[in-house]
């Protein structure tokens, strides 16, 4: 079962890389270099990975679904840093 999660978790991850690489053959609006998705697919492969390791460890439900979604949390404002760059740079001039 775990090692069906876990094959499951790279399968997911490998067709939401595909998503953005299919977008790009359509449109100018997408536009991703490789450095982008290596950066995409070691967020979502170790975000998958982590919960993977929570689900297998954490023995508690109520534990796990809390630490998930704190994962996902964690991957989501990540990525949006990355995206728009929300949270401003501390390094940026005034």
């Amino acid at each position: 079962m775990q090692n069906k999660r876990f094959i499951g978790i790279v399968l997911i991850v490998t067709l939401l890389l595909f998503i953005p690489l299919i977008a790009m053959q359509f449109t100018e609006e997408v536009n991703w270099t490789l450095s982008d998705f290596i950066v995409a697919g070691i967020l979502l492969f170790g975000t998958g990975a982590v919960c993977e390791l929570i689900l297998r460890k954490v023995k508690k439900t109520s534990h796990r679904i809390i630490l998930c979604v704190v994962v996902l949390a964690m991957l989501l404002l990540i990525w949006v840093e990355l995206a728009v760059g929300i949270f401003g740079s501390p390094f940026a001039g005034s």
